[in-house]
């Protein structure tokens, strides 16, 4: 690794190491939890299923009862939400549907194909087909999940499965943190808004926009201070603006050593920044600090090299931020790379690449132009081809490390 630049893995560390979670709870509806950090655990009051059910169409019996040629006799029926109530005789047994209540002393259900129904003087009447055993096809109380037990831990980030198991549990209300806030802006009198015609020598903005909805994808309040012109009092106004509004903000371009910007000479005004070159290619140039309550994160000015770094070196730090629990690790593979690929050792190299599977295993390759000004070479991918800080090139056929897209980029 070059001298002076960070690992990633320590880049990550030393960020993670500052920041603190926010401090602000808020209880909201079910409805609106979605993707919020919870505050706190979650306890369940009830079990669930909260009774003894079928897990099967059939008839509940006792086990005990089933002999051999031996009828039984039908006296009831229990519905889903329609119990049966009266006591069983020795030697009766009821109907019964799918999360039915089992009745009482009853401990057994066999499915309706594996009996026969006749009739005896008027009254139906089963026999088994085979000797059940005691308990089968029977959902117990709390067998899901018990009275008191902690359903998900502070810290636990609700995804849509999650909602519907809290609202199995009857819960309206959780206790969340609040979003996380981050203003984002673009500066450059060479930018153009999108929709907007393109002159000569300008480009479009796009920095904001696939930062923006990165952001969205991680459950964050995004503030948009807009396009900005290289004007150095517009740009500490939308500074101040960030420190007042937001958590943090994260801005592109203008951190690079030697960066004659205005939004580097405004960051060492307003802020404790550090100016990083951080081991990562598409990246290298980075900054991250504070700028009194406000959290900073400046990206490199190449859009590729902006969607990296939020995603490698940023999004771990915002969901720390935003409270959660920080358990799993990125899942990466290994598969053959079909086409040679250029590498220089001393930056860990987050090649684009398209990965698929055959009857051999796990295959990968790029998708051209690897530039990090190239946005198409995300947007055509699926997966980071991940090569080590030390690696060097990869002649074809030879096994690497891939590392699927997140939400935040497919």
């Amino acid at each position: 690794m070059a001298a002076g630049m960070l690992a990633v893995e320590q880049a990550i560390a030393q960020m993670l190491d500052e920041v603190q979670p926010l401090s602000q709870c808020v209880d909201i509806r079910l409805n609106d939890a979605l993707d919020c950090v919870l505050a706190q655990a979650v306890i369940s009051h009830i079990n669930v299923p909260g009774y003894d059910n079928a897990a099967m169409d059939g008839y509940a019996l006792r086990a005990a009862e089933v002999k051999p040629q031996q009828a039984l006799t039908v006296v009831g029926a229990a519905l889903a939400g329609h119990a049966y109530s009266d006591a069983v005789p020795v030697g009766g047994c009821v109907r019964i549907t799918t999360g039915a209540v089992l009745p009482a002393d009853l401990d057994t259900v066999v499915m309706q194909e594996q009996v026969t129904v006749t009739q005896h003087n008027g009254q139906q009447q089963i026999l088994c087909k085979l000797q059940p055993d005691t308990g089968e096809h029977v959902r117990r109380a709390g067998e899901d999940i018990a009275l008191g037990a902690q359903v998900f831990a502070a810290g636990h980030k609700l995804r849509p499965v999650d909602i519907g198991l809290l609202a199995s549990l009857g819960i309206a209300t959780v206790t969340v943190w609040r979003k996380l806030k981050v203003a984002v802006f673009s500066s450059g009198d060479e930018l153009v808004p999108p929709g907007k015609p393109l002159a000569a020598g300008h480009i479009y903005d796009s920095n904001r926009y696939v930062i923006s909805a990165m952001l969205q994808r991680l459950g964050i309040e995004v503030i948009d201070l807009g396009l900005l012109p290289d004007d150095p009092d517009v740009i500490e106004q939308a500074f101040l603006q960030a420190m007042q509004q937001a958590d943090v903000l994260i801005t592109s371009a203008g951190v690079s050593v030697g960066d004659a910007d205005y939004t580097r000479q405004i960051l060492q005004k307003l802020g404790q920044i550090n100016f990083w070159q951080v081991a990562i290619k598409p990246g290298k140039p980075f900054a991250f600090g504070k700028l009194e309550n406000c959290w900073f994160f400046g990206l490199p000015g190449n859009p590729v090299a902006a969607v990296v770094t939020l995603e490698q070196l940023v999004q771990p730090v915002l969901r720390q931020l935003s409270g959660e629990t920080l358990t799993e690790r990125p899942i990466k593979f290994i598969a053959e790379c079909t086409v040679p690929l250029k590498k220089q050792a001393g930056r860990a190299d987050y090649q684009r690449g398209w990965y698929w599977q055959d009857e051999y295993g796990l295959k990968v390759k790029t998708l051209g132009a690897q530039s990090s000004g190239m946005l198409s070479s995300v947007a055509n991918a699926n997966c980071y081809i991940v090569l080590e800080r030390d690696a060097v090139s990869v002649a074809a056929g030879e096994r690497v490390t891939i590392l699927p897209f997140s939400n935040l980029v497919c």
